[in-house]
């Protein structure tokens, strides 16, 4: 097993576990989900909104030959996360000393890592779908 592969699956375990924990507050509308969510203007169908798309992100993300896709979803979600801690909500949320934001972060650099791992894989989608064109 080399190197690139053992952090490609690390990646995704730890992009999946971090999207995972997470989704238990937004299903169960803890306070600081709901805080979070309301100052953004998207309480509560994006909370759950939100949430529906980071499972089907962690799911996808796991399964070999899908994991592109579900780091594709990742990386739009917390592009999204980073831009509403950046703009709006602040690096720091209700005195989470930033947990939030560096979860966004370590999401994203393991979503970017899939992606690339699995360059090949999408360019040989893309050029399926642009071949019969």
């Amino acid at each position: 097993m080399t190197i690139k592969l053992i952090l490609f699956w690390a990646a995704r375990i730890i992009a999946a576990v971090i999207m995972l924990q997470t989704l238990f507050f937004k299903f169960t509308a803890s306070s600081e989900s709901v805080y979070i969510f309301t100052m953004v203007g998207m309480e509560p169908w994006g909370r759950i909104g939100v949430g529906v798309m980071e499972l089907g992100a962690s799911i996808l993300i796991l399964i070999s030959t899908t994991a592109w896709i579900g780091a594709a979803v990742a990386l739009g979600l917390m592009g999204g996360a980073i831009i509403m801690h950046l703009t709006i909500l602040g690096i720091i949320v209700q005195s989470d000393g930033g947990q939030l934001f560096i979860y966004a972060v370590i999401v994203t650099i393991c979503s970017l890592y899939v992606i690339w791992y699995d360059s090949e894989r999408i360019r040989a989608v893309l050029r399926k779908f642009t071949s019969k064109s």
